[in-house]
């Protein structure tokens, strides 16, 4: 299959890339990241680390791979920045939001609220989180806090930034554009900031879900990992869903992506119905 796939148009690339370089590749990226790289995407491989090579000054990809094998360091998170995908809104998977404000309404005012998001991308999720933690809560927000990390230094710059180009936020409404985005003016027209007191809630950092544990301490309250485990396999999935499990309050969720599902995992969690999981054990 992958030896098919590379008679397409490998006389016109810039590089060569032979099946073994992508092989290569495939237990490189699982190693460092745990992403199980389908035949499929090798156009999608060659596209982005073509630009690594030219940044790199490797004639090859085997030149390059060697470089990363031998010495790694900065340029390994370049290579994992690369082959990382990045989609992301506000609201996404808007059914979850409403069932959030639900748990943080029954939690009310026992304890402090910690809430992690694994996968934050450029941001829109976890600010996301947070406006639904406003709007829920009103001002009572320094009992709440969010974690907000990535896999992927690039995207978790942006999302510390907190700005976005307008047409990011145009399908929210009227009141929470208003409410929670700060309209840019000047050199900063067409662009709006995320509003200080729900920056104010997220702190922001690099972790690997591959890592045996996690910069994040438990017990929290909830824990985000929407369209991620899709790029893991089984096994995968499986170890991390075990690091999660310890983590949560015996009443805490867990929210997946919605073509997710869990199902071989049901000694450490049961489905709750919408992609949103509970603690096995606290049946």
């Amino acid at each position: 299959m992958v030896a098919g796939l590379f008679g397409r148009d490998s006389s016109v690339r810039e590089f060569s890339f032979l099946p073994a370089d992508f092989e290569r590749v495939r237990k490189l990226i699982y190693e460092q990241a745990g992403i199980s790289l389908s035949p499929v995407k090798l156009d999608m491989v060659y596209s982005r680390l073509a630009r690594r090579l030219r940044a790199t000054g490797c004639g090859s990809f085997t030149e390059y791979l060697d470089r990363l094998e031998k010495s790694g360091g900065e340029e390994r998170q370049h290579f994992i920045n690369a082959l990382t995908t990045n989609l992301t809104s506000f609201f996404r998977e808007p059914h979850h939001f409403p069932i959030l404000a639900g748990h943080l309404q029954k939690l009310g005012a026992q304890r402090s609220i910690r809430i992690w998001c694994s996968a934050a991308s450029t941001g829109e999720e976890p600010y996301s989180i947070a406006i639904t933690v406003a709007e829920t809560l009103g001002g009572n927000l320094s009992r709440v806090s969010i974690v907000a990390s990535d896999l992927d230094t690039n995207v978790l710059e942006t999302a510390r930034q907190g700005v976005y180009p307008l047409e990011r936020v145009e399908k929210l409404d009227a009141e929470r554009r208003r409410r929670f985005f700060l309209r840019g003016t000047g050199e900063q027209e067409g662009f709006v900031s995320v509003r200080p007191e729900l920056k104010a809630m997220i702190s922001f950092q690099r972790i690997n879900l591959l890592d045996p544990s996690y910069a994040v301490k438990g017990p929290v309250d909830v824990i985000f990992c929407r369209n991620v485990m899709i790029y893991f396999d089984k096994p995968t999935q499986y170890k991390i869903l075990a690091r999660f499990a310890p983590m949560l309050q015996p009443d805490g969720l867990l929210f997946a992506g919605h073509s997710e599902s869990f199902l071989h995992a049901t000694d450490l969690f049961r489905s709750l119905g919408k992609t949103v999981y509970g603690l096995a054990a606290a049946r």
